[in-house]
C-alpha cells in the first residue's frame, strides 16, 4: 500500500508541473508522462492478477488508480548515434520501477536515394502501425488492439535490427531485419490466456502471472509466473519485413517473425515455445479520417515430451478510424480474434472474440491529454465453464477516464 501512495505522490507532483522536455544539454534530454485514471472495471479479475479477465483492469482494482509513470532518457554520443532508455514506475511491478527498452540507434547519413539505420539492445520490434508513442502507447486509444497488446506482453527484440530505405519516385521502400535472443517464452500467454486488450507492456525484468484457472486445469499450482525475455535453448530468433510508403497515399507493411525456439527446451523455471507469425498492416488518410488496419496469423508450439504437445494457432485483425478536429481526437476501433488448440476434440482453451473500442481525447494543452474511453468485448471460451463461470460466453466492458501529464 505504501508503494501506491509513493507512486501517486510522484504522479501528482508531475501533474502540477508545467510541461517541458528536460534538456540538460544539446546531447541529453528527458521526456515522459504520468498517468492517472478513474475506472469502471469489469467484474472478472484481470489476467494480470491471475484471473480470466481480458483487460488490464478488473475486479479488485478499484475505481481510482495511479496507472504509471513513464520516463525516456535519450543521449547523443556522436552524429547519428543515440542511446535511449525507457523506464516505467508502476505499483504492479516488483520494486516499482522496470525498464521497457534500452538500446543504441545509429542512422547513417543518406547517400542519394539510399539510407540505412541500425538498433542494438532491447526494444519493441518494428511491427506496429498503431503503437508508435512513448512507452509502447497508442496516440489514438488508451487500450491498444489485441495484436499490439500481445506484442507488448510477449515480444521484445534483444539483439540487433537493421533497416535500409530506398527512395523512388513511386514511394519509399524499407527493408527491416533482425537477429535476436532471449524471447524463448513468447507464446505461453497466447496458448494459456489467449488474446487480451491491455496497455501495460511487460517490463524487461518482470515475471508474468499465468491464469490460475489454466493452472488448475493442468493440475499445476496457482499463482504461477513465467519469465518473458530469457534465453533457454541457445538458438537465435529472427524477423524480416518490407514496408512501402508514399506521401498522399499511405503505408503498407508486411513482416514475418520466428523466435526459432526449441519447443522441448526448458530452464530451471520456464519453458521455450516455438512461435512464428505473419503480420500485414496498412495506413492511409481518407480526407480528414486516418485509417489503420493490421492482421496477424501465427502458431506457437510447446512439445516437452512425445506424449505432451501444445499446438496453438492464433489470428486477429482490426480496423481503426481516427478523426482530429481542433483540440479533439475521436477514434473508433473494431477487431476480431481467435485461437485454436490443435486437438482431436474441442479444446477448452480455444477461443473466439470481438471487441469495439471508442475513445475521445482532448489536447487543449501541450502538457496534458484527457481521454474518455469505453471498450466492450465478447469472447467465447470453454474454460469459462470449467472455471465455474456458468457459460462459455462472456461480455466485458471497461470504461476509463484518463488524465496524462507530459513533461
Amino acid at each position: 500500500m505504501r508503494v501506491r501512495f509513493v507512486l501517486a505522490g510522484l504522479l501528482f507532483c508531475v501533474a502540477r508541473a508545467p510541461a517541458m522536455a528536460l534538456d540538460f544539454s544539446d546531447d541529453l534530454s528527458v521526456t515522459g508522462y504520468a498517468d492517472l485514471r478513474v475506472l469502471a472495471p469489469p467484474s472478472q479479475a484481470s489476467w494480470l492478477r491471475g484471473g480470466l479477465g481480458k483487460y488490464r483492469y478488473g475486479r479488485g482494482d478499484g475505481n481510482l488508480v495511479a496507472a504509471e509513470g513513464v520516463l525516456q532518457v535519450e543521449g547523443r554520443f556522436a552524429p547519428g548515434l543515440n542511446g535511449v532508455a525507457v523506464l516505467r514506475a508502476d505499483p504492479r511491478t516488483p520494486g516499482v520501477v522496470d525498464a521497457l527498452e534500452t538500446y543504441l540507434r545509429y542512422a547513417a547519413p543518406a547517400e542519394g536515394p539510399l539510407s540505412w539505420s541500425m538498433k542494438a539492445g532491447a526494444f519493441f520490434p518494428s511491427i506496429s502501425l498503431e503503437n508508435d508513442d512513448l512507452g509502447w502507447a497508442s496516440p489514438y486509444t488508451l487500450t491498444p488492439s489485441a495484436i499490439n497488446s500481445w506484442i507488448g506482453d510477449e515480444l521484445r527484440t534483444m539483439g540487433a535490427e537493421a533497416s535500409v530505405h530506398w527512395r523512388t519516385p513511386l514511394g519509399t521502400w524499407s527493408l527491416v531485419s533482425a537477429l535476436m535472443c532471449c524471447n524463448d517464452e513468447a507464446g505461453i500467454l497466447m496458448a494459456d490466456r489467449g488474446w487480451s486488450l491491455n496497455d501495460r507492456p511487460t517490463g524487461l525484468f518482470e515475471r508474468v502471472r499465468l491464469p490460475d484457472a489454466t493452472q488448475v486445469l493442468f493440475h499445476q499450482p496457482t499463482h504461477a509466473t513465467t519469465g518473458m525475455f530469457d534465453e533457454i535453448d541457445g538458438r537465435p530468433g529472427w524477423y524480416a519485413g518490407l514496408d512501402w510508403q508514399m506521401a498522399g497515399v499511405g503505408k503498407v507493411s508486411v513482416l514475418h517473425y520466428d523466435n526459432q525456439a526449441d519447443p522441448g527446451a526448458r530452464s530451471s523455471r520456464d519453458t521455450a515455445w516455438d512461435t512464428r507469425f505473419w503480420s500485414l498492416g496498412a495506413r492511409t488518410q481518407l480526407g480528414p479520417v486516418l485509417l489503420i488496419s493490421q492482421g496477424m496469423v501465427g502458431q506457437t508450439v510447446f512439445w516437452p515430451r512425445p506424449t505432451i504437445v501444445s499446438d496453438t494457432k492464433f489470428r486477429s485483425a482490426f480496423l481503426l478510424a481516427s478523426y482530429d478536429i481542433a483540440d479533439w481526437r475521436f477514434s473508433l476501433r473494431g477487431e476480431v480474434f481467435d485461437t485454436r488448440h490443435v486437438a482431436a476434440a474441442p479444446h477448452p482453451l480455444s477461443e473466439d472474440g470481438d471487441a469495439v473500442t471508442a475513445s475521445v481525447s482532448w489536447f487543449g494543452y501541450d502538457w496534458m491529454r484527457l481521454t474518455t474511453e469505453i471498450s466492450a468485448m465478447h469472447s467465447r471460451r470453454g474454460e469459462y465453464v470449467l472455471a465455474g463461470l456458468g457459460s462459455p460466453k462472456r461480455g466485458d466492458t471497461l470504461i476509463q477516464l484518463d488524465s496524462r501529464f507530459f513533461f
